[in-house]
């Protein structure tokens, strides 16, 4: 990355550690922490492992798509490269608001390794899109079951979080299939770039329409294969059901069974559509305010801090670590290769 990027994002980055630690200071301050980590420490390893497990199977699926577009669009690439590309995404969502790091540096990685920008653009659109459709969905059909269990903020958030991702969906949609509104924003970008006086702006003008008229043509050639289009969207609908429903295998842990895994799948979407469109870093606070009010109905008073922090540690904070560990070795990966050409240019110079 260069060096604006990388000050970026270590800027993002304590921002996110900030609003964690301000988020667990507020729920923990009138806690026990030592009987809270005796209650996580108590929980039934298997089902643990069955949840870090089904988050994996979460960012299996979602290569699966991401690899399935970028081989119709004719490149060459290896599903183990794109689930690293999947993991960088993640990370860089959780540390930016509203999850806009994400795509952008994906796709800063995979042209480091030589895909077409054009082709991973429209690639993380389409998965952007079923993801979108996916969320909002089983969000509307699961709120049916469980508004009576959410009071009246709740209910006004979920509404605002379906507005939002709803909005994005609309401009997703306006991306992919709108030549026009792809030109207006390329010339928007254009003047942003004069406002604050890029160099070089003509090439990087011609760069852009260059890669805009690709994206079209390749745009075009997506939503001719409606077989793609549907495969996307079922593979992401599994995808979320698998991710919605890791918070029951924490249920279990604690060796409750009362409740059934679609009670607590839907719970669990139902936070997700009203959280995901939240301009907060990985949704932080908001993530942990919403599951403590809407999962009392799963656990007694005294065990719901407890859950909720095994809960979120394994479908989230367990995986921005990971992730955080890939983007490191990719970084240093990308480092090493710039030095080896450039060591080889200076003798290549010499001689």
């Amino acid at each position: 990355m260069e060096k604006k990027e990388t000050k970026k994002s270590i800027r993002n980055l304590l921002i996110f550690v900030i609003l964690i630690f301000l988020t667990f200071y507020i729920i923990f301050k009138d806690q026990n922490p030592t009987e809270i980590l005796d209650l996580v420490r108590s929980a039934d390893l298997k089902f643990v492992l069955i949840a870090i497990g089904f988050m994996i199977l979460y960012f299996l699926f979602e290569t699966i798509n991401v690899t399935r577009t970028l081989k119709t669009l004719g490149e060459k690439t290896s599903f183990i490269r794109n689930f690293r590309y999947t993991l960088i995404g993640f990370f860089f969502s959780s540390i930016t608001p509203a999850a806009s790091g994400g795509q952008p540096m994906e796709i800063y990685y995979m042209s480091r390794d030589g895909l077409n920008v054009a082709n991973s653009t429209l690639a993380l659109l389409v998965n952007l899109t079923s993801m979108q459709i996916a969320t909002i969905s089983i969000g509307i059909i699961s709120v049916f079951f469980n508004y009576k269990y959410m009071n009246p903020p709740l209910i006004i958030f979920f509404i605002v979080g379906i507005l939002l991702n709803a909005s994005a969906l609309a401009l997703l949609l306006i991306s992919i299939c709108s030549k026009r509104v792809t030109a207006w924003l390329i010339r928007f970008a254009v003047k942003v770039m004069k406002f604050f006086k890029v160099k070089n702006m003509d090439k990087k003008q011609e760069w852009m329409e260059q890669e805009l008229a690709k994206y079209q043509v390749n745009a075009v050639y997506v939503k001719t294969h409606k077989l793609l289009i549907f495969k996307t969207i079922i593979t992401t609908y599994i995808q979320f059901l698998i991710y919605y429903s890791v918070p029951y295998w924490i249920y279990r842990s604690f060796g409750y069974n009362k409740s059934n895994i679609l009670e607590v799948l839907s719970m669990q979407a139902v936070l997700f559509a009203t959280v995901s469109g939240i301009p907060s870093p990985g949704a932080v606070g908001v993530s942990e305010g919403g599951f403590m009010e809407l999962f009392k109905k799963f656990y007694p008073q005294s065990q719901i801090a407890s859950s909720m922090l095994l809960c979120r540690g394994v479908n989230f904070y367990l995986f921005v670590i990971i992730s955080c560990v890939v983007v490191m070795i990719s970084s240093l990966r990308d480092k090493k290769v710039k030095l080896e050409a450039k060591e080889t240019e200076e003798k290549n110079g010499e001689v």
